[in-house]
């Protein structure tokens, strides 16, 4: 059940104002059943000096962009309340000068734009005002006889308001309905659809009026007996078919997507309900399509086709709905699979994992919304609306280039130290979902990420490579780009005296490993978005040196074993190049004590032996994670089966 997290203690460490409305906004936000990802606003009506010493009525409301769960007072967008409130009085006002004149408004030209409902929390008259998209009290009104449940459930403690479109229309809707009601006898306001409002002169009381009718629709729901047993299940879906729906989604998207599996018990429940009916009658708020779309695809064994239908049935709700808007992409945002779970589709990990967030949250409130005699969400003219909202299409052409692996997955091997964790970083620093393993237990705990994740893997062991695989395909949806980078440096011995030992343990883990991983990598390679394979190898090909048969004749096969995958890969689009770095000098295994006695034997000082090249110039793991992303991107777009040394130019080879 939802129960108060104020701390008098802590609270009584804000002073201000806009202090305590940072601290009771945190506190909603923590609790994801009352807001996600930045849905829900706050508000608290304060005061400011301005620059001729007059002291103006300002209100503080949560600006576009910031969450709850983590904003600062920067994060508050301070509106002068005069200005709002003489914009209440208009009869008529578009959404696109709403916000142009509520910027215009502002105290601070740096502060984030105001909530759409700027306008509506000015004419609450409270000092602090608190809107959550709360889970339960929408469940309730997401029935038939919704509203009819919130007065059994509330009484006249809360005014009910029908659903309208958020912005102006609200604002003004609510202005009317309150200018002749005693705002004293309320405790709330429940907006049918889309969520509660509550509001006090005092920060707490605000925040826990939140908790206290939130905790009564909760104990509504259980004492209707709209409670969810779950039964542990699992997923039948293969890795490959996962890999092959990606593949599609993105073909239709244009773009590579990373495609996250939900295979909770809960979602697996979902998706053995009658979907094809309770699954297409829309989201749980209207602010969700703006990142879920009305509906998901439903996927059964033809997924292919089950596809195309929905981008027909998209087009087709847009046609039926348009007016002057332009058709968005029309691929799903997520799918239900038949009886194995969901999947959500997102440019990158974070949004994907958004949608798959919302989706738990909605797909509990269906269940248990049908448990009081059906889920019924708002019509479809009602979710375009929102959907093709003029500030929401204003925010989607503002957006940014995205980073140029956006969308891609990564594995990375040998990547928990040296150029391995570089490459990693880099590739993902670039916008790919990146898988890292490596034999250190420690790669574990290394990433904290939600697209960037460690997975220990003995890369001699075949099962160990198929575990990491799995992960990476359930994870991120298939994989792009492998670096093949793992190795070690063998003992240096002469062929008269080279131990079996020394030999098979090189051969092993700097060639035969890497066999391994292209055997069980490639089926998802060839279903991957402008795939590429890179190849680590060693100068040690091209320019072998005494005692180092063990490793330069492994590094040779890793060299031949990349320019044959080049030629048996190359008709399913994937590339294959290799690179021979030279003295990367910033890794664990040179020490300082190391580097000293290797440039005293050669008569050199560190630096100059560090810059042993013809370029004179040091290579580090960035330069080789440079090379590596160039590799796997658009510069190597038409290349495969190349070679290209990185060492500052050795006279050996050249």
């Amino acid at each position: 059940m939802c129960k108060s997290l104020w701390n008098d203690n802590d609270a009584s460490m804000f002073k201000t104002d806009l202090d305590l409305r940072v601290y009771t906004s945190r506190l909603l936000g923590q609790d994801p059943s009352l807001v996600l990802h930045g849905g829900g606003n706050t508000s608290v009506k304060s005061t400011a000096t301005n620059l001729f010493g007059e002291t103006e009525d300002i209100l503080y409301v949560k600006g576009s962009g910031w969450d709850l769960a983590t904003i600062e007072p920067a994060g508050f967008a301070p509106v002068k309340m005069d200005m709002l409130l003489k914009m209440a009085k208009l009869k008529e006002l578009d959404d696109t000068n709403m916000v142009k004149y509520q910027r215009m408004a502002m105290i601070d030209p740096s502060a984030p734009n105001p909530s759409v409902e700027a306008i509506l929390h000015a004419v609450i008259p409270f000092k602090f005002v608190d809107h959550t998209h709360t889970d339960a009290v929408v469940t309730i009104t997401n029935t038939a006889n919704g509203e009819d449940r919130i007065r059994e459930l509330y009484g006249k403690k809360v005014l009910i308001i029908p659903y309208i479109m958020p912005g102006f229309v609200l604002a003004k809707l609510i202005y009317d309905m309150t200018r002749d009601i005693n705002w004293g006898e309320l405790e709330g306001m429940v907006l049918l659809n889309h969520g509660l409002f509550t509001f006090s002169d005092d920060a707490k009381k605000s925040y826990e009026k939140t908790i206290e009718l939130v905790d009564k629709a909760e104990q509504y729901l259980k004492d209707q007996g709209a409670s969810l047993e779950i039964k542990e299940q699992v997923s039948n879906i293969s890795t490959l078919e996962l890999a092959q729906i990606r593949k599609e989604v993105s073909i239709l998207k244009g773009c590579a997507t990373i495609s996250i599996l939900n295979d909770s018990n809960e979602a697996i429940d979902f998706s053995q309900q009658d979907i094809e009916d309770i699954a297409q009658r829309g989201p749980l708020t209207p602010d969700h399509v703006i990142r879920t779309k009305r509906i998901p695809a439903i996927l059964g064994d033809a997924f292919k086709a089950d596809l195309a239908d929905y981008v027909k049935e998209y087009t087709k709700y847009f046609e039926d709905n348009k007016t002057i808007e332009t058709l968005l992409n029309p691929a799903p945002n997520f799918a239900i699979l038949k009886n194995n779970g969901t999947l959500s589709f997102g440019k990158n990990a974070k949004e994907a994992n958004i949608i798959k967030d919302i989706n738990d949250h909605t797909f509990e409130a269906i269940l248990k919304a049908q448990m009081l005699g059906g889920y019924q969400a708002l019509s479809a003219k009602n979710i375009f609306e929102v959907e093709y909202w003029e500030l929401e299409q204003a925010k989607l052409k503002k957006s940014g280039n995205s980073p140029e692996f956006s969308g891609k997955v990564a594995l990375v091997t040998g990547a928990a130290s040296g150029i391995g964790l570089a490459i990693a970083k880099m590739l993902n620093s670039k916008g790919a979902a990146v898988v890292a393993l490596d034999i250190n237990p420690d790669i574990q705990t290394l990433f904290s990420k939600s697209d960037f994740i460690g997975v220990k893997c003995d890369l001699t062991s075949s099962d160990d490579i198929q575990n990491a695989v799995d992960i990476a395909v359930r994870k991120f949806g298939g994989i792009d780009i492998v670096v093949s980078n793992a190795g070690i440096f063998t003992p240096s011995e002469n062929l008269d005296v080279l131990s079996d030992d020394n030999w098979d343990k090189s051969i092993n883990i700097n060639l035969t490993s890497h066999q391994k991983l292209i055997k069980y990598t490639a089926p998802f390679l060839k279903l991957g978005i402008d795939p590429a394979i890179v190849m680590v190898a060693s100068k040690n090909f091209p320019a072998p040196g005494k005692g180092a048969a063990a490793y330069s004749v492994a590094k040779a096969g890793q060299t031949q074993l990349a320019r044959i995958a080049a030629l048996e890969l190359g008709e399913y689009g994937v590339r294959v190049n290799t690179l021979h770095p030279h003295a990367v000098f910033d890794t664990a295994i040179w020490t300082e004590e190391v580097l000293s006695n290797r440039a005293r034997a050669y008569n050199m000082s560190v630096k100059e032996y560090k810059t042993n090249n013809v370029l004179k110039t040091e290579i580090r793991s960035d330069n080789v994670a440079e090379l590596v992303c160039a590799m796997a991107g658009k510069p190597f777009a038409k290349t495969t089966g190349s070679q290209v040394a990185i060492d500052g130019g050795s006279d050996r080879i050249i």
